[in-house]
């Protein structure tokens, strides 16, 4: 009996009551994003999972540390396990103000065993350009753990990476400038449906042709004088106009894990499938003669040295009958599916058939395989 393995196949099949999204879920504006920080710090007040005293990099920063507060120590005796290295990452939202607050993630860059428990001491968080816009420091919140004992240990998730909730302060402040006469939407995915639904969206929305499609995913938006004033309502009701986004014909096949992510709009041509699988099994035996010229002793025990051994193999070979199906012009991807699910083809035999369908030429979609 075979066993079926089963495993995940997600389908896509929205209706276009549910499809509708906003503007600003798949867009962006031209000017503001986000800009990233990283900063390198210590860790402190670990209980013994701390970096080695052979990492350098970490006792010659406490070293520094230390001198700048005004305390003499010498570096070959310093023991750096409670003390560990790491870099402060960050993600500084636009518009934030001097004393805004927001998230860092501390990670180890030494051989540290653990973050748990440790403290962030004042990090400096600067941008490419060198300037330090934000400072971090509080205590480490790690999801996992790592304990050890007599050679024996054992480990959590990834106690070697925190989190710290509103860790940072932000210092100072990135400046944005903006021309509030028009507004430039950059679309994440260049369609041109897309492009031309969101058009007559936007258009609708404010009750006036001020939108105009500039490239295959870039709209702009010429602000009406009447509504300068309300600048930032006026391009709110613009993020706020919804749109049915186009589906992609498109199939994502994981093979690693067996995985596959089917589009709506995937069709196939008029194709016969048949899908077997060959089954090689290889038995080896080893039968044990005696010799029967041995003459046993007085208690009538054999010399086990003197049996003899021959291997023998067997082999055989099984294929399955596999079964011949049409599939009729125009059929969705997922009637596909399911007919072959019906014979038994498992997850891993429907990504060989797909890519063969695809090499057929009768697979109307992208085929990616990750």
């Amino acid at each position: 009996m075979r066993t079926v393995l089963l495993t995940l196949i997600i389908a896509v099949f929205a209706q276009s009551a549910f499809a509708l999204v906003k503007i600003r879920d798949i867009s962006n504006i031209e000017g503001i994003r986000d800009n990233q920080l990283i900063g390198y710090g210590l860790v402190v007040g670990l209980n013994g999972t701390g970096d080695k005293s052979g990492t350098e990099f970490t006792v010659q920063s406490l070293v520094n540390m230390m001198e700048r507060m005004g305390i003499t120590v010498d570096k070959n005796s310093v023991k750096v396990k409670n003390v560990a290295a790491v870099m402060v990452t960050a993600k500084l939202m636009p518009f934030s103000k001097g004393g805004a607050k927001m998230d860092v993630i501390v990670s180890s860059v030494g051989d540290a065993k653990s973050l748990e428990g440790g403290t962030l001491l004042m990090t400096p968080l600067s941008a490419a350009n060198g300037q330090v816009y934000a400072v971090a420091q509080g205590p480490v919140s790690v999801g996992g753990m790592n304990v050890a004992s007599a050679g024996a240990g054992t480990i959590k998730n990834h106690p070697t990476v925190g989190m710290i909730p509103n860790g940072a302060i932000v210092e100072r402040e990135i400046p944005f400038t903006m021309d509030e006469s028009n507004i430039t939407l950059n679309f994440k995915n260049g369609s041109i449906s897309d492009m031309v639904k969101a058009k007559d969206a936007i258009n609708r929305k404010v009750g006036s042709n001020v939108t105009k499609i500039t490239s295959p995913s870039t709209l702009e938006i010429v602000v009406p004088r009447a509504q300068m004033d309300n600048f930032y309502v006026f391009m709110d009701n613009i993020l706020s106009a919804e749109i049915e986004p186009s589906n992609l014909a498109k199939v994502v096949v994981d093979e690693r894990t067996g995985t596959i992510v089917m589009g709506a709009d995937v069709r196939i041509n008029t194709v016969a499938v048949s899908h077997g699988n060959l089954t090689i099994n290889i038995n080896s035996t080893v039968e044990v003669n005696r010799d029967q010229n041995f003459i046993g002793d007085q208690g009538g025990q054999n010399n086990n040295n003197n049996q003899q051994g021959q291997q023998q193999q067997q082999i055989t070979v099984t294929e399955e009958n596999a079964k011949l199906m049409v599939v009729p012009e125009g059929v969705a991807i997922s009637d596909l599916v399911k007919a072959l699910n019906s014979i038994g083809v498992t997850p891993r035999d429907l990504i060989s058939i797909l890519q063969a369908i695809k090499s057929a030429g009768a697979l109307h979609g992208e085929l990616q395989v990750m």
